[in-house]
């Protein structure tokens, strides 16, 4: 034992490849959002693929600061009380956008449950501003749940995102260990409001594999995916980002994450990203 919570992780597998960071285009995008404060997910959640994504100029905005409100048991985003929002991080983003010149952006932020909207307004106008700054620039936005209020979602709509997108992380069985704070039901609903809200809106969500699941509940969950409206999908392994996180269940082998893929298109989803590095906004620019 290593002395922390959860024991050693096991060693990763030979399929595991990372880029490392390099590049003029990553200095370049590292340095544009220190000046300015901002945050990403590829660092707060310590994502396998930011090196590769940076180099290539291109990165998944936090919004709402770096504490989240909730505890998940995969999460490396640290919890407890966020501070009060900013409210120049809608046009800090959109500059570091413009300045970038960038064509495709995800945005997603921390859970607030804090906040009587969720944050429904501030990714509202984080949106608004990215397109006023770069009209054409296409913005995915990866929502929380809101706390299932599809008020959030309509105000996060109203913007006119090119993708909304909501995790599911997770299958439902594994919703009260993993994400004790949320609600399978929950998720979908808020999936299938965004639906309801504009019709015609790409939706999108991403499970990982790894977790203790079967393969009859990943199954079943992109199935409940596909019944909400779901157009996009990603499967990735998880890693846990520190030691203080449950290790993997296992490993999911590339083979295992083609047959994956092949199932989530025989569903329907009409974007899909499976493989063991993937997240969620690997390769969003991609349209298939």
């Amino acid at each position: 034992m290593s002395g922390s919570k959860h024991g050693n992780n096991p060693r990763l597998p030979s399929w595991f490849k990372a880029k490392l960071p390099n590049g003029e285009q990553f200095v370049n995008l590292k340095n544009i959002l220190s000046s300015r404060g901002l945050n990403t997910i590829c660092d707060e959640a310590k994502c396998p693929n930011r090196g590769e994504c940076w180099s290539a100029g291109s990165a998944t905005f936090l919004l709402m600061g770096p504490v989240c409100s909730r505890s998940c048991a995969y999460c490396g985003v640290g919890s407890g009380s966020p501070s009060p929002l900013d409210p120049a991080e809608p046009s800090s983003v959109a500059e570091a956008v413009a300045a970038l010149g960038l064509k495709y952006v995800v945005v997603t932020s921390v859970t607030r449950d804090d906040l009587p909207d969720g944050g429904a307004a501030h990714f509202a106008l984080t949106v608004s501003e990215i397109h006023r700054s770069s009209p054409n620039c296409r913005v995915e936005v990866l929502a929380p749940d809101f706390k299932g209020d599809t008020g959030g979602v309509s105000a996060v709509l109203q913007s006119s995102p090119y993708v909304f997108g909501h995790n599911i992380e997770t299958v439902e069985a594994l919703f009260p260990e993993m994400r004790p704070q949320g609600d399978f039901s929950r998720s979908l609903k808020i999936l299938e409001a965004a639906k309801s809200i504009r019709p015609g809106q790409l939706t999108k969500s991403g499970i990982m594999l790894g977790l203790g699941e079967t393969d009859a509940q990943a199954e079943a969950a992109l199935a409940s995916l596909r019944g909400a409206g779901v157009d996009r999908v990603s499967l990735g392994q998880y890693l846990r980002p520190s030691r203080a996180l449950p290790p993997p269940r296992r490993y999911v082998s590339p083979d295992e994450f083609h047959d994956w893929e092949r199932f989530a298109r025989s569903l329907g989803f009409t974007w899909v990203k499976s493989g063991p590095n993937v997240r969620s906004s690997y390769q969003a620019e991609m349209d298939s």
